[in-house]
């Protein structure tokens, strides 16, 4: 089962990247820091999910 984090994270990441996007598109310097740290947040949020996903694998085992 893979951990909620991961799900959540990998969605900040897109959800990040569009925003980041965007703000380039616009020339929107704001939006685009904005989004660009939504991604950031997004891969740290990710890379927790992944750590408790190999904690739970190895006590399972």
């Amino acid at each position: 089962m893979v951990d909620e984090n991961r799900v959540t994270g990998a969605l900040h990441q897109a959800e990040g990247a569009i925003k980041e996007g965007f703000g380039k598109l616009t020339g929107d310097k704001k939006t685009e820091a904005e989004g660009a740290a939504e991604k950031t947040g997004g891969k740290v949020e990710n890379a927790v999910g992944g750590a408790k996903d190999t904690a739970r694998d190895v006590l399972d085992k």
